[in-house]
């Protein structure tokens, strides 16, 4: 069994399959007290050190414990708001400098094996080194090629490995023993796929299922929603459109007011997934007599783990909200997209 260590680790929804293959996260690192208790929750046998990575105490105590622990397998997601299309795309975003500590750590660990995962953006952003703004792809390559690593990366996307959904990420396979492959393609599953066996909900509606129960919607945006066809957004309606009170209709972009597609993965699941009004949010629908759709409204926490790769009885705590556990499957590295990347992961020989 390979011991590894996870920063910026979020709740853990990445390693869920690790174990399985031979990997073992027994120090995880996560700066949000929330966060870091759920990932508690889920992986009581690791040792989660909370706090800011950045402070010279806990940086410390994550190399000595690394150490102790006898770790040759480190994965780092370090935030991506800086340069996510979905977030603020801030090239001052001091968040965008944390791939520097993941550089630093090695440095000091030298673990035989890394995976760092980020938005595909990553690889067009800069940051400051030594006063001169090199490109972070560039910075990545050279640190790791300095110190006799094998670097391979690229960006792919969760639909091509078992999951139903679409994700880009750029992905970083380093090693110290050999050059670790990226992964092969698989079949691709779709929405059906994945959630047309669950009970059809409308707004506010509870099935016996557990995580299966639809938010309340506003009853214009239902009204907008259960007038939209599968793929299709309400912008798109000659009426029944997204309107203001006075009848005028609302500017927005063609993503929003959408239902997503039965026939093809998912769209990327983002923080805002409880919303209407956001991006590909709302179920796909199905076809009523009287010509309107059903599942006017956005998916629920059991439609959005099945999209995740998680399973259906994934260990949400009690203490968290929905909205938490919106939050963090639409920041997530999806975990069967990452169970394909490490399964290729080098191995020593054994002597």
């Amino acid at each position: 069994m390979i011991k590894g260590a996870s920063l910026f680790t979020n709740v853990g929804i990445d390693e869920h399959y690790f174990e399985k293959n031979g990997i073992k996260i027994v120090l995880a690192n996560e700066l949000l007290e929330n966060r870091s208790k759920f990932y508690k929750h889920l992986y009581p046998e690791s040792e989660m050190i909370q706090g800011d990575i950045t402070q010279k105490e806990i940086f410390d105590l994550l190399i000595q414990k690394f150490i102790d622990k006898k770790c040759s397998f480190l994965i780092a997601t370090p935030p991506c708001q800086g340069m996510s299309i979905a977030g603020r795309m801030d090239p001052k975003d001091k968040r965008n400098e944390l791939i520097k500590y993941v550089i630093k750590f090695v440095k000091q660990t030298l673990p035989d094996n890394i995976l760092i995962e980020n938005v595909p953006n990553l690889l067009k952003f800069s940051i400051n080194v030594n006063k001169k703004n090199v490109l972070i792809k560039d910075y990545i390559v050279n640190e790791f090629t300095k110190m006799g690593y094998y670097v391979n990366f690229s960006i792919l996307d969760a639909a091509d490995y078992k999951t139903p959904q679409h994700r880009k990420r750029a992905i970083f396979l380093i090693s110290k023993i050999s050059n670790w492959e990226l992964p092969k393609k698989s079949e691709v599953i779709t929405v059906k796929d994945a959630i047309y066996d669950l009970p059809t909900l409308e707004s506010g509606e509870k099935s016996e299922i557990k995580y299966h129960y639809s938010k309340k919607h506003n009853i214009n945006q239902v009204l907008w929603m259960k007038n939209t066809p599968s793929g299709k957004t309400a912008f798109d309606n000659k009426i029944n459109f997204p309107q203001l009170s006075n009848g005028q209709k609302i500017k927005g972009f063609k993503t929003t007011y959408k239902r997503i597609s039965w026939d093809k993965p998912a769209p990327t699941i983002t923080m805002a997934n409880g919303s209407i009004s956001s991006q590909n949010n709302v179920h796909p629908g199905r076809e009523l007599k009287d010509k309107t759709f059903s599942d006017a409204r956005v998916l629920t926490i059991l439609e959005l783990l099945r999209l995740t790769g998680l399973p259906d009885d994934w260990n949400i705590p009690e203490w968290a909200s929905d909205n938490f556990v919106r939050q963090v499957i639409g920041e997530s590295f999806p975990p069967k997209f990452a169970e394909e990347i490490i399964k290729n992961i080098p191995r020593k020989k054994k002597k």
